[in-house]
């Protein structure tokens, strides 16, 4: 008799939070999904010394020594000792569900994001984003999302805008805020082909393929990119050093009065990202800070305020 489910593997890792940008890279090489959260739930997050557990979950069995080699290496890079490793199969179970039942409805601003799984009552005032946890980063969990999603709610609250970019979209749950938001039409990117296959059913499922398209693009590179700019509103939820890297493509497609919502660093890097985006003539308008992660609002102008 066949499995109604497949098997799982697991490998799982204990760091502090100033580790977790070193190894999570090296989960992701070796598992579908990746998810971090206090080792201890009763600990005050804000702590420095605080343990963090990182999952990795792979639907083919996991080379263990090659996991524990690559950790290595990614410890001594930065150098710090390297974590202890656990592995393990996890026999039939429904993954998918078992997921789901982790990720509750989130809302930031006025934003409602919710799974198909949800079987309730949109809140009133809100506006539903319908996101599945999946293969795509971006469910609304992550506190670089939900303060994407907060800086987004307040600037729309105070100016209409025209040509907005979601860069480095994911599941495409930024572009859609917007697009559902304000009601006009977003270009979406991601250097990942699944991600941009995501985005734009994710924007068929909410109602919004007329005004969300996700297109492949390694950061601002595309033609496509290229071909609409200026805009007057950019959003990167993507990584401290590829955001740094890109800073001069930014201030390139940004017109002189835009904005730009940038996160995916820890606050210990906001100095290095804000460095690179001030060369550009860039100015901090504001930041949002949760659970030692920070989303930074930029302008030429002082147009916007949050």
């Amino acid at each position: 008799m066949s499995k109604s489910h497949p098997d799982v593997w697991r490998v799982a890792i204990v760091v502090p939070l100033k580790a977790v940008e070193a190894f999570e890279p090296v989960l992701e090489r070796h598992a579908e999904a990746v998810s971090w959260f206090l080792d201890d739930p009763t600990s005050d997050e804000s702590d420095d010394k605080v343990l963090w557990r990182l999952e990795g979950f792979s639907k083919t069995p996991v080379d263990r020594s090659a996991v524990e080699e690559n950790l290595a290496l990614a410890a001594a890079a930065e150098g710090i000792a390297a974590p202890a490793l656990v592995t393990e199969k996890i026999a039939g179970i429904d993954w998918v569900s078992a997921n789901l039942r982790d990720f509750p409805p989130i809302a930031a601003g006025r934003f409602f994001v919710h799974g198909s799984h949800f079987a309730g009552t949109i809140p009133s005032g809100r506006i539903p984003l319908l996101i599945d946890a999946g293969t795509a980063f971006g469910s609304g969990e992550h506190a670089t999302t939900f303060g994407c999603l907060t800086a987004i709610d307040r600037l729309l609250r105070r100016r209409r805008f025209h040509r907005p970019l979601d860069l480095g979209c994911g599941s495409g749950i930024l572009a859609l805020a917007i697009a559902k938001a304000a009601a006009i039409k977003v270009r979406a990117a991601d250097i990942d082909p699944v991600s941009v296959t995501v985005a734009n059913r994710n924007a068929k499922r909410n109602g919004a393929a007329a005004r969300v398209t996700a297109t492949q693009s390694a950061g601002y590179l595309s033609r496509t990119i290229a071909r609409h700019r200026p805009y007057d509103l950019i959003v990167a939820n993507i990584l401290a050093r590829p955001l740094a890297a890109m800073a001069a493509d930014l201030g390139r497609h940004l017109s002189p009065d835009g904005i730009a919502i940038l996160s995916g660093l820890l606050v210990r890097q906001e100095r290095f990202v804000l460095a690179a985006h001030r060369m550009q003539g860039l100015s901090l308008l504001g930041r949002i800070r949760i659970e030692g992660w920070t989303t930074l609002v930029l302008a030429r102008s002082a147009r916007a305020r949050l």
